[in-house]
């Protein structure tokens, strides 16, 4: 689990760190700026996470057949994903720019949604390289080749901070774009690690000829209805956790711009190491598909449970980090007190629930390599947003409790959700029998 887990979290802390190291090249600019971003970065994901999330079904067919050894199948399956990449990039194109229209609408802060509004716009094109970055990546990943997308995304953060200097400030004469700059920095990123990837499956299939060459490239409907009847309800559980992270943005921006801050903060500290049970999910999902392809049952059993057993060892870990000293984790994002006090009591907030965050999460990857999705899509329904979100809202403008209001209403949410899935899995997973 450690030798495929461990890249694929260190390609994860790269995917994170480039929205972290916007907001710091940005802070300098305040309050509004730093909000601007954390919550556009939020919401292009809250859309995008219907393509990325339904992509996510590669996972289990690409790592069946690899554990099968049906190599043939695995590059059928990679072209299957680039044709419902181009398709739904176009459709994610067009649901951002209506999105991006109606966001004076939205009731935010007018300093904040004078900059989100510009930035959104620009980060919208970065939607085709990305997708098809994700089926590169799920397709290496499957097949256990994941040392370059590690390099992918740390050569990508080099370049994306290097970008952001220079566009945002106008360095090296060009103009400054302030946060706009941003978003261009991102999509260039974006568009380099689509193109790195794509040379290392090229390079590889010359070394080492698998066949891919030979798999014609026709369109496959059979294979794209496969992707979407187990992807959309993956799609929609992605799409239903970010989302409602995406909310609680939305109505801190309408509190203040010290809330917005202190929301978005927190968000990227937590997003930052959400990673490493994200990236144990994804290990997850690849080990319990191989061994669900090889008719191994008692691997994909053992497998989820040494994911499981990891993430909430680390979870632990990080909780007592962010309560003993949640000001050394806020501190390279800003020195101002105020938002350095609002963050400190939302991070304590957020440690609690941290270990139910990354059960969830992993229960929800090795669910995934059973080829079980729709489960983990109606719990995060009910959990996040029958629960999670109205306790926010309720804690938030009805009692007063502002930015913290709303980390608690998320809490109960997070608890609910890590629980029920943890359950699901021990109930699946005991249940399985492939040895005949």
């Amino acid at each position: 689990m450690l030798k495929l887990a461990l890249p694929v979290i260190a390609a994860e802390l790269g995917w994170i760190s480039m929205g972290i190291v916007d907001t710091i090249i940005v802070a300098p600019m305040g309050p509004a700026a730093i909000g601007a971003v954390g919550s556009g970065s939020t919401m292009f994901f809250a859309v995008m996470v219907l393509g990325m999330g339904t992509l996510l079904a590669l996972d289990t067919f690409v790592a069946q057949n690899y554990g099968a050894g049906r190599l043939d199948e695995c590059h059928r399956w990679l072209h299957a994903g680039l044709q419902l990449a181009v398709v739904m990039s176009v459709v994610l194109v067009v649901i951002g720019i209506v999105g991006v229209v109606q966001l004076p609408r939205a009731g935010l802060h007018p300093e904040v949604g004078a900059l989100l509004q510009p930035y959104l716009a620009a980060l919208l094109w970065s939607a085709p390289p990305l997708m098809v970055y994700t089926v590169f990546r799920r397709y290496l990943q499957a097949m256990h080749v994941v040392k370059p997308i590690t390099v992918a995304l740390v050569t990508a953060n080099v370049i994306n901070g290097v970008a952001n200097w220079v566009l945002i400030y106008g360095h090296w004469g060009m103009p400054a774009l302030g946060v706009r700059g941003s978003a261009y920095a991102t999509l260039a990123a974006r568009i380099y690690m689509m193109l790195f990837l794509l040379a290392v499956i090229v390079i590889r299939e010359r070394r080492w000829p698998s066949g891919l060459r030979d798999v014609g490239i026709v369109i496959d409907s059979t294979r794209i209805r496969a992707l979407l009847r187990l992807g959309v309800p993956a799609a929609l559980q992605v799409t239903l956790e970010v989302g409602v992270f995406a909310a609680a943005s939305a109505l801190a921006a309408q509190i203040t711009p010290l809330a917005v801050a202190a929301n978005q903060i927190v968000l990227n500290i937590a997003g930052f190491f959400f990673m490493i049970p994200y990236g144990l999910s994804s290990a997850a999902a690849v080990r319990v598909g191989h061994a669900v392809g090889r008719r191994d049952a008692s691997g994909a059993r053992m497998s989820g449970a040494a994911a499981l057993g990891l993430a909430v060892v680390v979870a632990v870990v990080v909780s007592c980090a962010f309560a003993v000293a949640p000001r050394a984790f806020l501190r390279p994002f800003t020195e101002d007190a105020s938002v350095l006090q609002a963050g400190s009591t939302v991070l304590f907030i957020y440690a609690i629930c941290q270990p139910f965050d990354g059960l969830q999460t992993v229960a929800t990857g090795a669910l995934r390599g059973l080829g079980e999705t729709r489960v983990p899509m109606i719990v995060n329904l009910g959990g996040h947003w029958f629960v999670g979100l109205p306790v926010a809202y309720v804690l938030c403008f009805n009692r007063g409790w502002g930015v913290e209001g709303l980390w608690v209403g998320l809490t109960f949410g997070l608890v609910l959700v890590g629980s029920v899935l943890f359950l699901v899995w021990r109930r699946r997973s005991g249940q399985l029998s492939l040895d005949t």
